[in-house]
């Protein structure tokens, strides 16, 4: 039986230690191909700048790239930080890359939380919540694909246009990433579908759902019906086995977390609309010790492929629905990768979409 969840896989430019940019960038298109043929439904791409962690300056320009390499395959980003783009520019690029591949546009936006970024675009983080919400209305106008005009704090159209190319606006689809169980009442009073990454357990991803579905109710807003979540995925023929590259790999991943958001530094405690990230980012050091990364790996795909099932349910039941399997982190090797795109597709997905992967 169908139990209405679809499943799409990660890709960012990660491997061995040693390998160059343009290597790393050829492990994404690796990827790429074993995901499209599994049978997964879209690829999902993060956007970093100026460090090892996860460098993708821009995801749509990879995508305008992969897309005719791998038709019918759909794209999503988790995310596109609004603050950093001018919106018009923003929509245009978008609107092309709509007539440019032949899958759907799964757009994530997101604030950004690194000092590093902000501070070297001259962007005070400060405006990050005011330029968010100019950037998001302008992209809702302008994919409309009508005229409009738009006057915000930050951005305004100074006279009424219209985006060429003309976006394929039934491809296009917008989200608001969830960051704390306050940003989701906010992403559903501008209107936005929850984007929900396992970085917190599963009761808090439960409460800001909740938290979304009251506020978009109040708003009146209309939802798209998919409700994506990014799971970090590592699995083996047991659960032992899973937890032992866990503790190797996704601490690896915290510790490049760690450096990149400066998380010693603890900006976030005295920039206002940041507060909240303060204890998090304390985490993060934390976790960069394998010995402390049990019990983030207990709320995220790592497994056997029935603890896996099992997670896949948890997550249905909160009402999530479209789940990002993403073994792309840090230091995971392209055999690694593949092999848990593969296990996922052949021993979990088929038991919620039956025939999943006819190719696997």
């Amino acid at each position: 039986m169908n139990k209405n969840v679809e499943f799409g896989f990660g890709i960012a430019p990660v491997g061995d230690r040693n390998l160059t940019d343009q290597e790393l960038y050829s492990e994404v298109l690796s990827d790429c191909k074993v995901g499209h043929q599994l049978g997964y439904d879209s690829a999902w791409m993060l956007e970093h700048h100026f460090s090892d962690y996860y460098p993708t300056p821009s995801p749509l320009l990879f995508m305008s790239n992969l897309a005719p390499q791998f038709p019918g395959l759909s794209f999503g980003t988790s995310v596109l930080v609004a603050p950093w783009y001018q919106p018009m520019r923003l929509a245009g690029e978008i609107a092309m890359l709509s007539n440019l591949c032949s899958g759907n546009l799964f757009l994530g936006l997101g604030r950004g939380t690194a000092k590093l970024e902000y501070d070297a675009f001259g962007i005070n983080m400060e405006e990050a919540r005011d330029r968010f919400t100019d950037c998001c209305e302008i992209l809702k106008l302008a994919l409309s694909g009508q005229t409009f005009s738009y006057q915000g704090k930050y951005h305004s159209t100074n006279r009424e246009v219209r985006i060429r190319p003309e976006p394929n606006s039934e491809r296009i689809h917008l989200y608001g990433a969830i960051g704390s169980p306050q940003s989701a009442s906010i992403m559903a009073g501008m209107g936005l579908p929850p984007l929900n990454v396992c970085q917190f357990p599963f009761h808090i991803l439960e409460k800001s759902m909740n938290l979304w579905d009251d506020q978009a109710n109040k708003s009146g807003y209309p939802s798209d019906n998919r409700r994506p979540v990014l799971v970090h995925t590592l699995m083996a023929d047991s659960d032992d086995e899973a937890l032992d590259l866990a503790r190797k790999h996704l601490s690896e991943y915290f510790s490049l977390q760690t450096k990149h958001y400066e998380a010693d530094a603890d900006f976030w405690s005295d920039i206002k609309g940041y507060e909240q990230f303060s204890r998090f980012f304390k985490n993060l050091n934390l976790l960069s010790d394998p010995d402390n990364i049990d019990g983030f790996a207990g709320h995220n795909f790592v497994g056997s492929a029935k603890k896996v099932c099992e997670q896949v349910e948890k997550l249905r039941e909160i009402g999530l629905n479209y789940m990002i399997v993403h073994p792309a982190t840090v230091g995971v090797p392209r055999k690694l990768r593949q092999d848990v795109l593969r296990r996922f597709a052949e021993t979990v997905a088929p038991e919620f979409v039956p025939g999943f992967s006819k190719a696997a």
